[in-house]
């Protein structure tokens, strides 16, 4: 099968690859920087990962790359994005289309793909407006509860999982000084989540907390000296929060500072219901973190205090906490399994196979 992979690229994530692969690169050798950094990595198929002459993956809405693949194939100057993916669809000859960006290529970019391509599939676990997605084969993703509301929408909804990517072995550490680490987005607006991260800051005195925290334009200049003569204190963090606030990590740095983290904490936000299972679980466990996150619906092979620690609420977060940095080689222990389980069932080979049966029903 002749599949073609595209994802979206944070603004924060262009940035480093924009420091890896400055301007002048070929399309080859910036996509090679990507990938090689392992940035989204859990969601790419296996051939995609391989290698394969038959798979094909690009960034839609990375310029920098997409303008020098329509350079080196004649495609006119000033295509949109648009017609420079379906134009790299055409030339690829792709049968199945897998979209990792539906919501900026929903069905109306579908309906003017080229003939050879016989089936679409796009990954969607989040709720996204009025997004239009029924034009898809079927819409991915691993929260049954957002599947069902994709199914509300007249959409097919299947069952996918992301992989653990076997570079994460690289990464794997004894020597965790971080005792704390949390990775991700802070906002009043998932009120849980938020009061997690700031009972959990307040053991920065005495324990290694360490937050990456990906802010917007807005927080920065709220939490800015002339930002605070600014009404914007509906954009700026508890300082407690902000006080220890790093910038956000990516790829393999992100690979690097969990495989010297002991805990990763992690919190869903609110509309994920009782479904859990973000990206950030799989990394955490896979670089062989212990994984300290909210109770919930988890996937197959995350367990409750056989292999991971989970929370009711901000107060048996933190004493999650400190049993397990008091007893680490209990808590070690967890966390080896975890990475052991979730190495056993969430593979890439497993991975590939579910997709190739999903495509095989449509």
């Amino acid at each position: 099968m002749r599949v073609f992979q595209n994802c979206g690229l944070t603004s924060s994530y262009l940035a480093r690859l924009d420091r890896l692969a400055p301007e002048g690169f070929s399309f080859q050798a910036r996509r090679s920087a990507f990938l090689n950094d392992r940035f989204g990595a859990l969601h790419f198929l296996q051939p995609v990962l391989d290698g394969d002459a038959s798979a094909f993956l690009t960034c839609a809405n990375d310029s920098r790359l997409q303008g020098r693949w329509a350079r080196e194939h004649g495609v006119r100057s000033g295509a949109a994005p648009e017609d420079i993916l379906l134009a790299q669809i055409e030339q690829h000859g792709t049968e199945v289309l897998y979209n990792l960006d539906p919501v900026a290529f929903p069905s109306s970019f579908v309906r003017r793909l080229p003939g050879c391509v016989k089936k679409t599939l796009c990954w969607r676990a989040a709720p996204s407006g009025n997004a239009d997605l029924t034009a898809y084969g079927a819409v991915l993703g691993n929260f049954p509860s957002i599947l069902q509301s994709w199914r509300d929408k007249g959409c097919r909804a299947e069952w996918f999982s992301p992989a653990i990517d076997p570079a994460m072995s690289d990464y794997v550490q004894d020597d965790r000084p971080i005792d704390v680490l949390f990775v991700g987005g802070y906002s009043r607006h998932h009120s849980a989540r938020a009061r997690t991260l700031e009972k959990v800051a307040a053991l920065a005195g005495s324990r290694q907390i360490v937050y990456c925290l990906d802010s917007s334009r807005l927080t920065k200049l709220a939490e800015s000296s002339v930002g605070y003569l600014l009404p914007l204190k509906n954009y700026r963090r508890p300082k407690i929060v902000a006080g220890i606030a790093q910038p956000p990590l990516f790829g393999r740095e992100l690979y690097e500072l969990i495989g010297r983290s002991k805990i990763v904490l992690n919190g869903a936000i609110d509309m994920a219901g009782q479904d859990r299972g973000n990206m950030r679980c799989f990394e955490a466990m896979g670089c062989g973190a212990l994984l300290v996150s909210d109770a919930g619906h988890y996937p197959e092979g995350m367990v409750a205090d056989e292999t991971m620690l989970v929370y009711h609420d901000e107060k048996e977060c933190l004493e999650q906490i400190e049993r397990a940095i008091s007893d680490w080689t209990h808590a070690r222990q967890i966390a080896m399994n975890g990475r052991i389980r979730v190495n056993e069932v969430h593979t890439k080979a497993r991975q590939w196979g579910l997709f190739q049966a999903i495509v095989a029903r449509l």
